[in-house]
């Protein structure tokens, strides 16, 4: 998942200014709930994606909002929908698919032979930061295929996929995706786990019940100072997430991730991302991809 400031900014009938004393404000909101700095260029297009929310709230201006946001009531009622507004998530099915030739050739085989994860015991994952659903889905298609093909589906795991934002995770939950959105899926999964629309939705395709049922959609901040999964994870998929964070912040929330993954456990991160000179109980294994110390 990536989660950044959006770049293109919409056409709108009217503009607002944001005074650099709200502006510092909202900056400052959106550092302590949710990691992301934002420098003083991105002043102009956080206004912009402001004016959608002072439609719906039938507001006049961006310092009403401001006002609003900040009071008892409206930090209890608009925080996530000024992280919403604010943020937008990319991501893709089978988003750097060499990861998932090396997790289904190595990783599994070796935490098979080792551990018995997936034989004796469920072999747990973590997308920890899962968007719209493409990444847990992606894995659970993965896995699905590898248990088909070697284990005859007695292959045993469960997948937890949490995100910041409630919108997409209602999106995900869903599992509907467009048919320009599966083309990166290999056709034998697509027959296998995706259902084609009708009527009036035939240029959409529904993740099949069998894979949704495999991955747990929840809520989590990576900047609460504590979170503790109800089980440690096998295999953490972590990408695109920490690039917006500074270094502090950053070795912070992996070194929360990592309290939740189990020793010997896999850490996937994105290829833009590294953990040079940050102090995390990971050791590299290929680009990309860490473990934690047994």
């Amino acid at each position: 998942m990536q989660r950044t400031i959006q770049d293109k900014t919409p056409d709108t009938p009217w503009q607002s200014s944001l005074s650099d004393r709200d502006f510092r404000r909202l900056r400052r909101c959106i550092y302590n709930e949710c990691g992301i700095n934002l420098p003083d260029y991105k002043k102009t297009l956080v206004e912009s994606r402001l004016h959608k929310r002072i439609r719906i709230l039938k507001m006049s201006s961006l310092s009403d909002y401001c006002n609003y946001l900040f009071s008892s009531q409206g930090i209890k009622n608009e925080l996530n929908n000024l992280i919403d507004a604010i943020t937008t998530n990319k991501t893709d099915f089978f988003r750097e698919p060499d990861q998932f030739d090396y997790l289904t050739r190595e990783v599994l085989p070796e935490l098979i032979s080792t551990k018995g994860a997936g034989m004796r015991k469920t072999l747990s994952l973590w997308s920890a930061g899962c968007s719209s659903g493409e990444e847990p889905y992606t894995i659970a298609m993965v896995l699905s295929d590898f248990s088909e093909r070697l284990y005859g589906n007695c292959f045993d795991f469960r997948i937890l996929a949490t995100d910041i934002s409630l919108t997409v995770l209602k999106q995900a939950k869903i599992g509907i995706y467009g048919h320009d959105h599966i083309a990166p899926v290999p056709m034998h999964m697509r027959s296998k786990y995706l259902l084609k629309g009708k009527k009036n939705r035939k240029d959409f395709v529904r993740i099949a019940p069998d894979i949704r049922k495999l991955v747990t959609f929840s809520r989590l901040n990576f900047m609460e100072e504590h979170f503790i999964l109800s089980e440690p994870a096998d295999i953490i998929f972590c990408r695109n997430v920490i690039i917006y964070f500074n270094r502090q912040t950053q070795e912070q929330v992996l070194t929360r991730i990592c309290s939740n993954l189990r020793p010997g456990g896999y850490m996937f991160l994105g290829h833009s991302e590294t953990l040079n000179q940050l102090s995390v109980p990971l050791v590299p294994v290929i680009p990309t991809i860490f473990r934690k110390p047994v």
